[in-house]
């Protein structure tokens, strides 16, 4: 089972990255904080000082066609916001 399922690669996220030393993360919905610290300390080498985890609740969607409506959704997902020991980066670029 992998813990870190991807980067979150946002606006919002680069910006707290380069001024607060956050980044975010998609992680697995049964993982829990001890869990996402070891897999970033050991993914990226770094020193995690605190993590932040929220479910994010899936969005209805209805589309309409010349047929009928077709109605369905996304899934809801787990974001874990990881902060980093001051001096300490995570390069998410690099792979890019």
């Amino acid at each position: 089972m992998s813990i870190l399922i991807r980067p979150l690669i946002t606006e919002k996220m680069t910006a707290q990255g380069e001024k607060l030393g956050r980044y975010g993360f998609v992680v697995d919905r049964k993982s829990n904080k001890v869990q996402i610290k070891s897999a970033v300390e050991k993914e990226y080498g770094v020193t995690v000082t605190g993590v932040r985890t929220m479910i994010v609740r899936g969005k209805d969607k209805t589309r309409f066609t010349k047929r009928n409506i077709l109605r369905g959704g996304t899934s809801s997902w787990k974001k874990a916001i990881v902060t980093l020991k001051a001096g300490d980066n995570i390069d998410l670029y690099s792979a890019i």
